[in-house]
């Protein structure tokens, strides 16, 4: 194929970066857009057209888009708990042939626990779909660009690097189902910490000998709720989104430490952190790495541009500067294009070319597979309290304490 006609399930907060990621890519056109609400569908569509990639066909039927003979890639970008559904839906059209569909993208988490990511790679793999797992922060120029340094030149003069730490922080997320545990399948470890296990994992691995020179040995978790069930909060979740807090409650904070040994017996550690209860200016990615003689640090809100807005111009809310954004005035940092600057971008960039090479991308379902797993043990060793053994077999059916129906 010489173009990417590319089909897109669900129309939230997240599909607006892609598309604002596709308006600056070549070979691609949206043909399809697909909601269950079929107003917001058309929403996207419009939006789609005004950043010159045409008007997409709108379907409230699923099964029409995938059969749409346009329609060569599939980017699920639905909630946590619709991805196993569509996955499959989009494997079985792919069997029976009637489409032109090559691959499928999956956003992050790629499920909300094992039991389902298998469920989900045992479907793709059946169908013979090339198959990308949706991580923006692994493609970050910052982080991609830091990778070459710490490689390049830290470890070439001095030695490999042995400790990286990330962390996601914003005050909360902006939709309801994030909020619900019985739909997203756990709180901000599953939220966010996905990224920060997998940015961090990328980092420390060496890009001569790929992602299994490093294996996963031990496991330490902690979670906790440090705001949100704070009776205020749980009011304004009330009024906002008319959902009960306190009755289904998730964490807001989670830490998780990952010792990984490398293919020459070097022990190497990942520290990650994520948190719905940072107030700042905005959303904060940070990541560090160390080395025997080098350091490298990454933080989002320090870019290149800053504003101050003073007391005397009263500005609505808004996120103009920068996502989850928590004030208007004082001096504020601005991140120009927050498609570019978190990776999704270059992400969607590098599916794009993958599929129409006919290539498996470079972050696949099988990095998402793993990364449930490791998330999956962070919530094990938080609840037993202890550091425990990195064992798949012992979360293969494992349900995160927040998310196991009490009914």
């Amino acid at each position: 194929m010489e173009r990417l006609g590319v089909g897109i399930l669900g129309v939230g907060f997240v599909a607006k970066f892609h598309l604002r990621a596709f308006a600056n890519i070549r070979n691609i056109d949206v043909v399809a857009i697909y909601s269950r609400t079929y107003e917001r569908a058309k929403e996207a569509a419009f939006y789609s057209e005004q950043l010159g990639l045409g008007r997409p066909k709108v379907y409230s039927d699923v099964w029409d888009l995938l059969r749409d003979p346009k329609v060569n890639a599939v980017w699920i970008l639905t909630p946590n708990d619709t991805h196993v559904t569509y996955a499959k839906y989009v494997a079985e059209e792919a069997k029976q042939g009637k489409g032109n569909l090559v691959g499928v993208v999956v956003e992050k988490p790629l499920a909300r626990n094992v039991k389902e990511a298998k469920e989900m790679l045992d479907a793709i793999e059946k169908s013979g779909l090339l198959h990308g797992y949706l991580e923006n922060q692994v493609f970050m120029p910052s982080i991609t660009r830091g990778k070459e340094v710490v490689w390049g030149i830290g470890a070439r003069y001095s030695g490999r690097p042995y400790l990286a730490r990330a962390a996601e922080e914003h005050a909360g997320p902006h939709n309801i189902w994030f909020w619900k545990p019985s739909i997203s399948g756990g709180g901000v470890l599953l939220d966010m910490m996905c990224h920060s296990l997998e940015a961090a994992r990328y980092i420390l691995y060496d890009p001569k000998k790929g992602k299994d020179s490093i294996k996963p040995k031990y496991i330490y978790g902690e979670t906790a709720i440090l705001k949100w069930l704070r009776k205020e909060y749980v009011e304004d979740l009330k009024k906002r989104f008319g959902i009960d807090f306190s009755k289904e409650p998730a964490e807001d904070y989670a830490l998780a430490i990952v010792t990984y040994e490398d293919d020459e017996g070097n022990i190497i550690v990942t520290e990650t952190r994520t948190s719905w209860s940072f107030v700042g200016a905005g959303l904060r990615l940070s990541f560090e790495v160390l080395g025997p003689e080098y350091s490298l640090y990454i933080n989002t809100l320090q870019p290149e541009l800053f504003t101050f807005i003073s007391r005397n111009i009263k500005i609505p809310p808004s996120e103009e500067f920068i996502e989850k954004q928590n004030a208007e005035q004082g001096l504020m940092p601005i991140i120009p294009d927050e498609a570019i600057t978190y990776g999704y971008h270059a992400e969607d960039k590098h599916m794009v070319e993958s599929f129409l090479a006919g290539k498996t991308p470079i972050e696949n379902w099988y990095d998402g597979y793993l990364v449930v797993q490791l998330m999956m043990h962070a919530y094990l060793s938080a609840e037993k309290g202890a550091k425990i053994k990195f064992d798949p077999s012992q979360v293969e059916s494992y349900i995160p304490p927040y998310a196991r129906r009490k009914d």
